[in-house]
């Protein structure tokens, strides 16, 4: 069934018709048009896939938060692209990838019910790092010098526009300095803030009293055993990761070991209380059981798809991919005879670990 109450075709018409007023006002006639058209174009395309998607379930205000963060996304690194100085025909394959990995990741966690401010850090993360290693790969093809490359690093038109309104905020705040009501204003948000300030420290002292009242760690050569060790040794990494990476890895373990890894991070000092030579022991081991990441490669992306048609049917591999663009669809297909598609190697390979997820 259809999502009820989202109209996707018009949300897009609305994102690119904003973008025409947003555009900066030094570019070219052509690049904006650029601007406009790619934005126009992923949220339509992002719209109708989820529009289609019945294995998502989600909500219209789920399906219209997605397209709006790829609506954003596409605007922002349009215009860092154009100001790059990169020549206009290798943008579309940067943009692309862009979009693609906005639109699987922001999937994965709405699908997990990851709170908003988590789903934006991680598509801020990834967008960032796929515009990086796409710039990093034009370099190695001799595309680009490393004058430019630079230059296209230091791109970021959402700092630049964050700035913009900081300063318009500022001089709002300047110029209301005189007018009463203004200032009324402003003690009326100077009051609502010390009374969050409040109610946050109340929950901290709550919090605090919680974990005082938390079970003791257990102690070295009595109760505890070697799967303690483990959990406490996870829980000592996880406390310097951030906290989407802590949220995807969590979800892995079973809803008592997850909680457990959960109790140890919120145990003060926990580094402190565990003996180190053991944690360095225990970390060697669990070192020893991870998988070895592969370079990727064309080759090691074909193997991976093949080994997935090997463990599953291949109706039910291209099932997984049945809402996608027919590119992806056509490069699945291929990939099962072991032939490399035309879709880039990065995208190739987001394409297949998102299969490995959702298999």
């Amino acid at each position: 069934m259809a999502i009820e109450g989202f109209d996707y075709k018009g949300f897009a018409t609305s994102m690119a018709e904003q973008a025409k007023d947003l555009a900066p006002k030094e570019l070219k006639d052509f690049e904006k048009e650029y601007i406009v058209k790619t934005l126009g174009n992923f949220t339509m395309l992002a719209g109708e896939a989820l529009y289609n998607d019945e294995s998502l379930n989600i909500t219209a205000d789920q399906a219209i938060f997605i397209t709006q963060i790829i609506a954003e996304w596409s605007f922002h690194k349009s215009v860092d692209l154009i100001h790059s100085g990169i020549l206009p025909e290798y943008w579309d394959s940067i943009m692309q990838k862009i979009a693609f990995t906005i639109f699987e990741i922001a999937k994965i966690a709405i699908t997990k019910n990851l709170p908003k401010e988590q789903l934006l850090q991680a598509v801020e993360f990834h967008v960032v790092k796929v515009y990086k290693e796409s710039i990093e790969e034009l370099q190695k093809r001799g595309i680009i010098d490393e004058e430019i490359k630079k230059r296209a690093e230091s791109q970021s038109n959402i700092d630049d526009m964050a700035q913009v309104a900081q300063a318009e905020a500022q001089q709002q705040a300047q110029a209301q300095q005189n007018d009463p009501e203004a200032q009324a204003r402003k003690k009326a948000m100077i009051e609502e803030s010390e009374r969050n300030r409040k109610e946050a420290e109340k929950k901290r002292k709550e919090k605090q009293e919680a974990q005082k009242n938390m079970p003791a760690l257990p102690k070295f050569g009595k109760a505890i055993t070697h799967k303690d060790l483990k959990l406490m040794t996870l829980a000592v990494v996880l406390k310097v990761l951030s906290q989407d990476k802590v949220t995807t890895i969590l979800d892995k373990f079973n809803p008592r070991d997850s909680k457990t890894i959960t109790g140890y991070m919120n145990i003060a000092n926990l580094e402190s209380q565990v003996d180190g030579d053991l944690i360095a022991d225990c970390i060697k081991e669990i070192k020893g059981c991870l998988p070895i990441k592969r370079k990727l490669t064309k080759e090691n992306v074909i193997l991976d798809i093949i080994d997935l048609y090997k463990a599953y049917p291949r109706e039910r591999v291209e099932k997984t991919v049945k809402r996608e663009r027919p590119i992806v669809k056509r490069f699945i297909s291929q990939a099962y005879d072991g032939e490399f598609g035309e879709l880039p190697l990065r995208v190739a390979g987001i394409v297949t670990d998102y299969i490995k997820e959702n298999i």
